[in-house]
């Protein structure tokens, strides 16, 4: 009785949890990498770096200019944060279906490696 209910579990809620692991997996690498707030201020100024202009032209060009390249370096290093959730998030997705596909084999495999190692 014992093993019927574990190959019920197996191929049934254990097969769900390892869906639901995966999806729990993405969603955590979501807010680890805070995805949505990094597409969000993507074109914002880097740690809010921001210079105000003056009174004189030089003074606004310059200002213009330090936040340009404030905001240029805030665009690199989040997309750079952001490609590397995507690196990630790939991986588990690669991970997740190689587990989901070997999950309903394991058992299969098991009573496959046993026999051969009694028959070798």
């Amino acid at each position: 009785m014992l093993v019927f209910s574990l190959f019920l579990w197996w191929y049934g809620r254990g097969w769900l949890a390892v869906v639901k692991n995966l999806r729990n997996m993405l969603r955590g690498i979501s807010r680890l990498f805070s995805v949505p707030q990094l597409l969000r201020t993507l074109l914002a100024p880097w740690r809010r770096i921001i210079s105000y202009p003056g009174a004189s032209l030089d003074a606004k060009l310059r200002a213009y200019g330090d936040n340009l390249v404030s905001r240029a370096i805030g665009f690199i290093v989040r997309l750079i944060v952001l490609l590397t959730a995507l690196v990630i998030s790939l991986l588990a997705v690669i991970f997740g279906i190689v587990s989901i596909v070997a999950w309903p084999l394991v058992p299969v495999a098991i009573v496959v490696l046993i026999i051969k190692g009694i028959t070798a």
